[in-house]
């Protein structure tokens, strides 16, 4: 999300415009803002609202329960990339006390600890925080509900925990690393703990008739990094475009790549979503993943979603205890990427050939699967089967000349090209996947040797 789109047609408008009416009208909702965000750049904002002749803009704030999660989850990013932890860290190593110290910063993170989903009685997002003031509180006498590390269940007190090793590892609050190290970096002038006029009042409303009841508005204190922040549509889409390219003032694309990459399984039943590091993953039908955060507290619903692929983040917020925010941001991707698909990069040729990179593109098998090399202008390469079903991938340069699997089954995996001793190329080697110019090749490096008879008829 680099560079400036032009304007939404206004045919694609229209639609948007459409989507958020007939979401305010049928989802009876108070009050209703959105916004989409296309390469880097918002271009459309648009509203709803029950009051005669008033809408919000984007620059209204609602609450935003568990997208702040997402925040949390940058924050301890940042520590990972600092060296000060390493994800697989148990917690009692910076965190020490907690009675669950054994679960790992990365299940955290995941939802994979174990962990109840909510605190002990009474219901901690309409009860004053002055009950939950330390973090037993927040746990209670048995915190761990499955085994650790075997199943995905969303916990509240996990990202509680999460908050307070942040603190105990920077040293100040958790709100104080918020805002020196994710807010301010990133512009995000309208996101706060605490509401900040204008503001959206949230309202519960009536299953059975078209009456309002005004919800309470209360601090969450030692649970803040669950579920604390209030923030706007201007705000979340510049959050949103950070999420889809990354920003090297507060986290680099390869760590914002990795938190969006599924760590845990689904929920039982549920094979089109997965959660990363702090974010959650779903398909929008066959054709399209969407990464980012649903949230949700009293009088509040809020939904932020980015396609990295289409370069396109949509965020709806509504000040209604009930209502389908992240559906509709999902659905304001969906009529954008549609109406206005996404215009490839022109191509470019390389600002320089390397002879000895040309020499490793075309064909290469592994055993008789046919793949083919193909170095592009970003230094990456791609290596895809040729016919039929395989393992494609791509594989970002590294220092020494070897590269590093981007995506798929090769994720994380090394390929090399391995040279004769007079410097010519044998193979490739991928993950000990040998890679030759030939299939069985005679004077090939097969493991386990080629039939000396070579091929043969029936």
């Amino acid at each position: 999300m680099t560079t400036a789109p032009a304007d939404l047609l206004p045919s694609t408008e229209r639609a948007l415009i459409h989507r958020l009416a007939v979401a305010q009208s049928e989802g009876r909702l108070p009050s209703l803002v959105a916004a989409v965000v296309r390469e880097g750049r918002i271009v459309w904002t648009g509203s709803r609202t029950s009051v005669e002749g008033h809408g919000p803009d984007a620059d209204v704030q609602y609450r935003i329960g568990s997208i702040t999660k997402t925040f949390t989850a940058v924050l301890v990013m940042r520590l990972r990339d600092e060296g000060l932890l390493d994800l697989e860290d148990p917690l009692e190593k910076h965190l020490p006390g907690t009675g669950v110290g054994e679960v790992t910063i990365a299940q955290l993170l995941s939802h994979s600890a174990g962990l109840a989903a909510e605190t002990p009685a009474p219901w901690w997002e309409r009860s004053s925080a002055a009950l939950r003031p330390e973090l037993s509180d927040v746990l209670g006498e048995n915190p761990l509900l499955h085994p650790v590390g075997r199943l995905h269940h969303y916990s509240n007190p996990g990202y509680t925990l999460l908050g307070s090793l942040v603190a105990a590892v920077r040293g100040v609050s958790w709100e104080e690393a918020l805002q020196s190290e994710i807010l301010d970096p990133l512009g995000l002038t309208r996101t706060s703990c605490r509401p900040v006029a204008p503001h959206a009042g949230g309202w519960a409303v009536h299953p059975w008739a078209d009456a309002l009841l005004p919800e309470p508005s209360e601090d969450l204190g030692i649970m803040a990094p669950a579920g604390q922040l209030w923030s706007t549509a201007a705000d979340l889409c510049r959050f949103a475009a950070f999420l889809a390219v990354g920003d090297d003032r507060v986290l680099s694309a390869a760590s914002v790549r990795e938190m969006r990459t599924p760590s845990a399984p689904p929920e039982a039943g549920d094979w089109h979503s997965g959660y990363g590091l702090g974010l959650q993953v779903t398909r929008q039908g066959d054709r399209r993943t969407l990464t980012g955060h649903t949230g949700s507290l009293p009088g509040f619903v809020a939904g932020l979603w980015i396609s990295v692929e289409d370069g396109v983040g949509a965020v709806a917020l509504a000040n209604s205890t009930t209502g389908a925010a992240a559906t509709i941001a999902a659905d304001l991707i969906r009529i954008v990427v549609d109406a206005e698909p996404k215009l490839p990069a022109p191509w470019r040729p390389l600002s320089e050939v390397d002879p000895a990179l040309l020499e490793l593109t075309g064909p290469w098998y592994w055993g008789t699967y046919s793949y083919g090399l193909r170095l592009n202008s970003d230094g990456s390469v791609a290596l895809e089967p040729l016919r039929g079903p395989g393992r494609a991938a791509k594989f970002e340069a590294r220092t020494d000349g070897s590269w590093i699997g981007l995506d798929g089954y090769y994720q994380g995996e090394i390929l090399r090209a391995v040279r004769r001793p007079d410097g010519s190329v044998s193979h490739l080697d991928l993950g000990s996947f040998v890679f030759t110019r030939e299939p069985y090749g005679p004077a090939e490096a097969v493991p386990g040797g080629v039939d000396p008879e070579g091929w043969r008829g029936v």
